[in-house]
């Protein structure tokens, strides 16, 4: 399929790895010329290169961390008029007991999960709307829509931010910028297996693969019967950042293999 995108510029903040990267693959594949952005500077520019080399495209990668107002300037500097922005975030550790969570562990919640998304949308917003054309896609979680007493440091910021940008996207779409969420459910990517760990402690368990695997199985069901992989998902962020996405608009798409049960 044809995503009429080619020779565009496009934004994958937080595209090294995991969801970010395979989406950052599927608009390298469609023709755009690619700016990635992560903290981890060794693995992003390895990303970049690999991508680079595998399809044929322009990819820049920037070494900055969205959550910091230093890390979004050296983003605006690198790539200051992108048609196409998309952003996702390292998920936050699960939480363990909520009644130990301190307003330190909010406020880091906050800055990385809807500060760092809010203030990079509202600063190529502008651009986007002289250009007349733009696409934002935000990469969040479905647990902003389904809440999980383990996942309550990725949660809450990421519903405030599908609020946001449900009031933004109808304010925007006449000028032709279209902003769209997706909210994956659980992903076999790096960053879900760095806090399994974190998952085990959650729920007092011994940190073994398996018995995580196990108790995962047991209370966290997925229709499906697999765990989702990154590019279960990364067709469906391109086709929001393509000009077939035009009628689009302030959308929460859940990818989760049927785990969410709900029929809105």
């Amino acid at each position: 399929m044809d995503l009429k995108i080619k020779g565009k510029t496009a934004i994958m903040a937080g595209g090294s790895a995991g969801l970010g990267r395979a989406t950052a693959e599927r608009l390298a594949e469609a023709g755009v010329e690619l700016f990635i952005t992560a903290r981890r500077e060794e693995r992003l520019k390895r990303a970049a290169q690999e991508i680079a080399d595998k399809y044929g495209a322009n990819v820049t990668p920037v070494v900055a961390d969205s959550s910091t107002e230093a890390g979004r300037q050296a983003l605006f500097a690198a790539c200051p008029d992108p048609d196409i922005l998309s952003i996702t975030i390292k998920p936050p550790n699960p939480n363990g007991n909520f009644l130990e969570l301190t307003p330190d562990m909010w406020r880091d919640s906050v800055e990385t999960a809807l500060i760092g998304p809010i203030e990079i949308m509202r600063h190529y917003i502008p651009v986007m709307k002289e250009k007349g054309w733009g696409r934002i896609v935000n990469i969040a979680t479905f647990s902003a829509k389904r809440p999980m007493i383990w996942r309550l440091m990725s949660g809450p910021a990421r519903s405030a931010l599908i609020n946001y940008t449900a009031g933004v996207s109808r304010e925007v779409a006449k000028h032709g910028v279209v902003i769209n969420n997706l909210l994956p459910g659980i992903f076999a990517t790096e960053g879900a297996q760095e806090i399994m760990a974190d998952y085990a402690k959650a729920f007092g368990l011994e940190p073994k693969p398996e018995i995580v695997r196990e108790h995962f199985r047991a209370t966290q069901p997925i229709p499906t019967g697999f765990v989702g992989e990154a590019d279960d998902l990364a067709p469906m962020a391109a086709l929001l950042c393509s000009e077939l996405s035009r009628f689009i608009v302030g959308q929460n798409i859940v990818i989760d293999g049927g785990q969410y049960n709900t029929i809105f």
